[in-house]
């Protein structure tokens, strides 16, 4: 049995993340920053028979990113797959309106935690294991417009990790990538989006579980590679 560990994972694309992996067979370790919905959602997950745990981590804030490490390590599993699927949006107006702490928020959030979570966990991750960073179309320059720009820089910062640490794990056969799930139907999101949360789901799903290990340092959307 294959181990994945996802963060921000107590509800939307997160949790279909777990849910998809659990019923091929991973042991999943959900992660989230309030311990009574991440519980919850384990709960659910075991009510389908999908073996999985909960570890308390706010990816924001280092020190609980290593109190969530030393939480793993407890369980003594070697890790698989590790999915930074945590962010926030919390900017809908100008970049020249944006006051600084939202941005900082936002930056530490959706790319920074980026940064501590794969240094933190990348001695216990496997040989052929992979990485996979939910990114958004918004962080792909070639897409990004004026919309949300804290939110949109943090994913372009985020983009760039994957590509900085694809290079430095190709040697250790660890692949990383980042992925543009689409406009989803989540909290973020909102109900009129196109896309269902299972179809969000399933780029990291297929990365997760199926795709080459030779790709790598890639951004994908709908199973393709996308421009950055």
């Amino acid at each position: 049995m294959k181990t994945a560990l996802i963060t921000g994972a107590n509800k939307g694309i997160g949790f279909e993340v777990c849910r998809q992996l659990g019923e091929k067979n991973f042991h999943i370790i959900l992660t989230a920053r309030n311990k009574e919905r991440g519980l919850t959602a384990v709960d659910k997950l075991k009510e389908n028979d999908i073996n999985a745990e909960f570890i308390l981590m706010d990816v924001s804030n280092e020190e609980s990113v290593s109190n969530a490490f030393n939480k793993f390590k407890e369980l003594n599993l070697k890790l698989d797959v590790l999915i930074n699927n945590a962010g926030i949006l919390i900017d809908k107006t100008s970049i020249i309106e944006i006051d600084t702490e939202a941005f900082v928020n936002t930056m530490f959030t959706n790319s920074v935690s980026v940064f501590w979570v794969i240094k933190y966990f990348l001695p216990l991750i496997n040989d052929k294991g992979r990485i996979i960073n939910m990114s958004s179309g918004l962080g792909a320059f070639s897409e990004m417009s004026n919309y949300a720009p804290s939110y949109s820089v943090s994913k372009a910062a985020m983009n760039a990790l994957t590509k900085q640490f694809s290079f430095a794990l190709e040697s250790k056969n660890i692949a990383v990538n980042s992925v543009s799930p689409g406009w989803v139907r989540t909290d973020m999101g909102g109900a009129n989006a196109s896309r269902s949360v299972e179809e969000g789901a399933d780029n990291a799903v297929w990365l997760a579980s199926e795709a080459d290990i030779q790709l790598t340092g890639k951004f994908f959307r709908d199973r393709k590679e996308i421009e950055w």
